[in-house]
């Protein structure tokens, strides 16, 4: 393979094994045979067979893509896989291996810069196989069990797992792993279990494992065991022992081959024994003010006041509400913290977010300190290192740390800092010498470089943590030493949970906060905090970090921060390619900026404000004032539209839409410009308001988030102007939506489907015009929803189907999507639930997000929505409203191109949100490919918010946001304000079709060539921004539709249900009881939800009288048994089921029992997957056998008898 690399030769080599052979096809399963011959061939005898189909969902299907690989076929995603490749590079300069000896670099380089998740985890075992390692050894040093959490773990096994940790991070994410050398077949968990894996033993030593039961026809009698790998377990078969291994008997052999115990005893030091040598120890520092300095680190008044306090008062991150409505930090002067330019990554749909609050015991911030050793060679020494319980240092800490007492544990500290007197030029000369002094500290022995900015003073200026920290990481990565020593920050610009997680997550391995120490110790000296001690304070400083790390990591799905360090899991807005090439290569950037002059000049204007002593700058990033960062609701703006949605006037209405148009450049569409291809028009020409106004939609606002009036009112306005409410995550009256209830004028349309489940019964789906799908919240993506306990009311609590005044966090994955098919199944779901509703699936922009909306398309959703980083909220952390998701310019453009490329737009419309206000955005919007738009904040504008951000507080002034009585008497809202407000916007997109020439909205969709981007204003850091990609033209000679040509996108396969329908029609219709049996196959899959569907459409959830339809089932039943069910249905299996049984059941009854011969019958076989009874709100489940993981999760009113469940079982109970 080098050498066809070498010869940029297009080949890729299956394998030259004298073990196994590969077979790969770009093909379905039943094609096989026909290709390969061989494969039907009866002198073909093999006693291992891995197979591995894979939907090609997200990714055009190609060779080196297609599974399975040399050894490994993997169902899910490896979500730490940048960190992963990235430190398997650092690596190689310090591979050393007793087999390869002086031949190591022919194993180099170890992964592929190109190739699937998949192939570089198949390359990773590859390496420790062939270096020694038997199969089994390696793939539990990559993907360990979550062994930091387990107090009653075998001590041997966590000495092993300790050890290992000295070597290297997890492969960590959603991943059911097979696997082979011909010898030895077997298969590995994650260590959260987000993927099935289900296995069945014959009397005649069969074993057969697969992500689903029934995929091979195994006579029931003849099973004389049937289980499950939980999370971090492993099974085998051992072909040349004719032996099959449990989980408990492969690790206690390999745990015990080495004697991990006494190296990990021997060498590992924690750094808690080394503190008392830290008493007393004078910690050098300047002569600088605690003012000074703060000013000089970006410090305001209001970031002390909403962030710093809170996280001392509350133990958390603090939250905030109402969404990001300031500029982009590219955009913004004066200047902000280099940090704030870098934008969360996050986990949807391809991989799922981690819930860091319910399942925090899989997570895990320990951190070693000190020099690693070559992955390839097991000796004691790989374990000296320093272990800490986590990355954030006190300062007794680092002082410890300075004098650690270990021979070969050299630390040296480096100063980020450059002279001021230098000028802008003289920051980039300070980076250089800083990556020298650094690479001269590892050759000198030194394994911790503290990388410190305390010496700052008048004369020296700072250089940003986070630039140092990344450029000296890859200048040490590129001269082949990062290996050999771990960096620490001793920062004063670190403060909040983004500070520490952009630190962390490029590169290094601890950070010392001093001045946010100092900060907290000045606050306790003037009585901030009350009564309480110091040493309390900064523990409570602590967990708020600790936790909001953990959150971070979490939004991507990693579990140890030892798989974040390094990863680089965040997306550059508005940084030049050459701070990036040099800095921070690897990065996400795709529309340029500032550069280091840029950044020196943003330093030293800080620098000079605070000498002499000045006065700490008053803020206003997080909340409006007059003298702080523009704000695109100010007061201005949002009496502007008071105004024109009270008095109904278009003259009203292009006042405010002036002061939008000419604000400060704010957003990405503020530098654009419309280019016109056609003479104007006269406007009679253009479609009519109300053609327009079709298209338009609210945002998902809750029922609880929102007060019931509010809410109320923007749904009759959205059914008056013929667009779309959205019922948001918090379900809806039935009243609203029941043919004979008396709010029927306040129907939402959209009725949403989010990880909570709230309110999501058979009637609520079988009511809707279109369901939608919450992957993802523009204001948090890869968080749930939020609702703070002060506002679950009696009657939000009985929408919701929970106790009232409970804190409400949604999970932050969907327990049903851990992978782009587990979407599939949902929208398979809710479409057999609801025939004639669309699916829709709401994303956030990010980067990849156009990958993922293929993804979505070919898993049949009908709509997909892009919601951008500006997205409105009624409850979320500051930390995710600030820097998580992307510009929805860039995601929407991102979306258009790849599903034009690929063939796919034409089946699925394209809908957007976030921060829209006026026309002119509905026309950027259209021109860069969508077809329906959406104005979530702007209409609680228009009913009345004045943008308080008291949300979470359960305090709006004016009714809108709050469930308490007395606040919501002062609601002066009606939805003919909404109606005055979206007809005007309506009228102004036509004068701007008129102005460029076009009759239709529908014409301009996706012409991006429309658009120019606007040239660059002289001394601005927006002049560095390149717009190229997202208005870069796609398909310009217009050989694939830009837009939707087709009403719905479904799959046409039959189910079982519609036969069902046709036997118990007489039921359905109200005679009398029916009794019907079946066989079932997992193909038939969702079996019960369209009947139930079908009852409730007509019933409501008060279904049918009990008992009237029952039916039998033999066989193993496939995904989402029972799902929805509702009153009156009885289903009984005989035999087994897979994942998802009973999901959103509402009512009738579920029986699953193993047949009467079953080999394993009494012996606690698993006869249902993973995530059963997933926001069931009523009716008895009854299993004669064990459940999966994650049981009965967000369960709020059924009950159930089952014989044992897996991990996380009745998680996050409401009721």
């Amino acid at each position: 393979e080098r050498a066809y690399r070498e010869q940029e030769i297009d080949c890729y080599v299956v394998s030259m094994s004298s073990q196994t052979v590969v077979y790969k096809g770009l093909m379905v399963a039943p094609q096989l045979p026909a290709f390969y011959p061989d494969l039907s061939n009866e002198r073909t005898v093999s006693s291992v067979a891995l197979f591995h189909q894979r939907f090609a969902t997200n990714t055009l299907p190609n060779w080196p893509l297609a599974q399975p690989f040399r050894y490994v076929a993997h169902n899910g995603e490896i979500n730490t896989l940048l960190g992963n490749r990235n430190w398997m590079t650092a690596r190689e300069p310090e591979l050393t291996s007793n087999v390869w000896g002086d031949d190591v670099g022919e194993l180099l380089p170890v992964i592929r810069p190109i190739g699937s998740d998949t192939a570089s985890l198949d390359e990773a075992l590859e390496l420790l196989t062939a270096s020694g390692r038997d199969l089994l050894h390696a793939m539990m040093m990559l993907i360990p069990e979550a062994w930091e959490n387990m107090p009653r773990m075998d001590p041997e096994l966590k000495a092993f797992y300790q050890y290992h940790a000295c070597l290297q991070e997890p492969w960590d994410g959603p991943a059911a792993v097979a696997f082979t050398d011909g010898e030895m077949a077997a298969a590995i968990m994650d260590r959260n279990g987000l993927r099935p894996a289900r296995y069945q033993r014959t009397r005649d030593g069969l074993v057969v494992m697969g992500s689903e039961v029934g995929l091979v026809d195994l006579p029931f009698s003849e099973i004389v065991d049937s289980g499950r790998i939980g999370p971090g377990e492993m099974i085998a078969v051992d072909t040349t022992r004719q032996r099959f291994l449990q989980n408990e008997d492969i690790k206690r052999e390999i745990s015990r081959r080495h004697p991990y115990r006494e190296w990990v005893d021997a060498h590992l030091y924690n750094l808690d024994r080394y503190l008392d040598s830290a008493n007393g120890h004078h910690r050098e520092q300047p002569d600088v003010a605690l003012r000074t300095q703060q000013v000089m680190h970006g410090y305001t008044r209001e970031e002390i006041e909403y962030v710093i306090k809170p996280m001392v008062r509350e133990g958390k991150e603090p939250t905030g509400s109402m969404g990001e409505d300031t500029p982009l930090s590219t955009l913004f002067d004066p200047s902000r913290l280099l940090y704030t330019y870098f934008k969360q990554k996050f986990a949807q749909v391809t991989n799922p977010a981690i819930d860091s609050i319910r399942e925090e015991i899989l997570m895990t911030l320990a951190t070693l300190l000190g020099r690693r050793h070559s992955l390839l060679e097991t000796p004691p020494e790989p374990a000296r290192l320093l272990h800490q319980t986590r990355p954030l240092l006190v300062d007794e800490e680092l002082a410890a740390l300075r004098n650690v007492p270990m021979g070969d544990f050299a630390l040296t500290t480096l100063h980020g800092r450059f002279p001021a007197s230098a000028g802008p030029d003289g920051l980039r000369a300070a980076l250089d010498d800083l990556c020298s002094a650094a690479q001269l500290a590892v050759d000198e022995g030194r394994s911790v470089i503290v990388i410190s900015d305390r010496l700052t003073d008048v004369q020296w200026a700072p250089i940003p943590m986070l630039l140092a920290v990344s450029t000296v990481h890859h200048a040490l990565i590129r001269s082949g030493q990062r290996m050999k020593v771990s960096l620490v920050a001793e920062s004063g610009d670190a403060r909040d949970v983004h500070h520490f997680g952009t630190l962390i997550g490029f590169g290094a391995s601890a950070v010392n906060p001093y001045l946010a120490f100092d900060t907290l110790r000045d606050l306790y000296q003037e009585g901030e905090f009350g009564e309480v001690d110091l040493d309390d304070v900064m523990r409570q400083y602590q967990q708020a970090v600790d936790a909001g790390i953990l959150k971070v990591m979490s939004k991507m799905g990693i579990s140890a921060v030892s798989s974040y360090h390094g990863a680089q899991i965040f997306e550059a807005l508005g940084i030049s390619d050459e701070v990036i090439e040099f800095s921070f290569p690897g990065t996400t950037s795709r529309i340029s900026g500032i550069t280091y002059d840029d950044i020196a000049r943003d330093v030293l204007d800080r620098h000079a404000r605070a000498f002499p002593d000045a006065a700490m700058p008053p803020g206003g990033w997080y909340k409006y004032r007059r003298d702080g960062d523009y704000h695109a609701y100010e007061p201005k703006v949002w009496r502007a539209l008071h105004k024109a949605a009270q008095d109904g006037t278009y003259e009203d209405y292009r006042e405010y839409a002036d002061l939008v148009e000419n604000r400060p450049k704010t957003a990405l569409r503020d530098l654009l410009e419309f280019r016109a291809d056609r003479t104007p028009i006269d406007i009679s020409r253009v479609e009519s308001v109300d053609q327009i106004t079709r298209r338009f939609n609210t945002g998902a606002m809750s029922l609880g988030a929102l007060s019931r009036e509010a809410h109320e009112d923007i749904a009759r306005a959205m059914n008056i102007l013929g667009g779309r409410s959205n019922t948001g995550e918090g379900g809806e009256d039935p009243r609203r939506y029941s043919p004979d209830g008396d709010l029927r004028d306040a129907n939402s349309k959209v009725k949403q489907v989010a990880s909570g489940r709230f309110g999501v019964t058979p009637a609520y789906l079988a009511a809707a015009e279109e369901l939608e799908i919450k992957i993802a919240q523009g204001s948090k993506p890869g968080e749930g929803g939020q609702l703070p306990g002060h506002k679950v009311s009696d009657y939000i609590g009985t929408m919701r189907h929970v106790m009232p005044g409970t804190p409400l966090i949604s999970p932050p994955p969907h327990h049903d999507i851990y992978s782009i098919e587990d979407l599939s199944q949902l929208i398979f779901d809710l479409k057999a639930a609801n025939p004639r509703a669309r699916v829709c699936v709401k994303l956030v922009a990010a980067e990849g997000v156009g990958t993922i909306a293929a993804g979505v398309a070919k898993g049949y959703a009908d709509i997909i929505q892009i919601s951008g980083h500006d997205g409105g909220t009624g409850a979320s952390p500051w930390s995710s409203i600030k820097y998580a998701g992307a510009p929805w310019e860039l995601g929407l453009a991102e979306t258009q191109q790849v599903l034009v490329m690929n063939g796919l737009r034409g089946r699925v419309r394209l809908r957007v949100d976030g921060g829209f206000h006026t026309a002119r955005d509905v026309l950027v919007a259209a021109l860069l490919g969508a077809e329906e738009y959406g104005f979530g904040t702007a209409a609680m504008v228009a009913v009345g918010c004045k943008m308080a951000r008291q949300c979470h507080l359960n305090t709006c002034p004016v009714g809108v946001a709050t469930q308490r009585e007395d606040l919501r008497a002062k609601y002066f809202g009606t939805p003919e304000m909404v109606v005055q407000y979206l007809t005007h916007l309506a009228h102004h997109v036509r004068e701007l079709l008129a102005e460029l020439g076009y009759e239709r909205l529908e014409d301009v969709i996706g012409r991006a060539d429309l658009l120019d981007q606007l040239a660059p204003e002289n001394g601005l850091r927006a002049a560095g921004i390149d717009l190229a990609q997202v208005i870069a033209p796609v398909d310009p000679d217009g050989t694939e539709p830009h837009s939707s040509v087709q009403e719905r996108n479904d799959r046409g396969e039959p189910l079982l249900d519609d036969q069902i329908i046709k036997d118990v029609q007489s039921a359905i219709d109200g005679g009398p009881a029916v009794q019907r049996s079946y066989q079932i196959r997992n193909t038939d899959r969702t079996v019960g939800a369209r009947l139930s569907g079908e009852i409730a459409r007509r019933n409501g959830d008060r279904g049918l009288p009990d008992s009237s339809i029952d039916l039998s089932f033999r066989g193993s039943a496939g995904q989402s048994f029972g799902a929805f069910l509702t009153s009156g249905v009885q289903l009984h299996l005989v035999g087994e089921a897979n994942d998802y049984v009973a999901k959103g059941m509402n009512g009738g009854e579920i029986t699953i029992r193993p047949p009467r011969d079953a080999g394993f019958r009494g012996k606690g076989a698993v006869l249902v997957g993973n995530t059963v009874l997933y926001g069931a709100t009523g009716g008895p489940l009854f299993v004669a056998g064990s459940a999966g993981e994650r049981f009965g999760v967000r369960n709020s009113g059924a009950r159930a008898v089952v014989e044992g469940v897996g991990d996380h079982g009745c998680e996050y109970m409401t009721d």
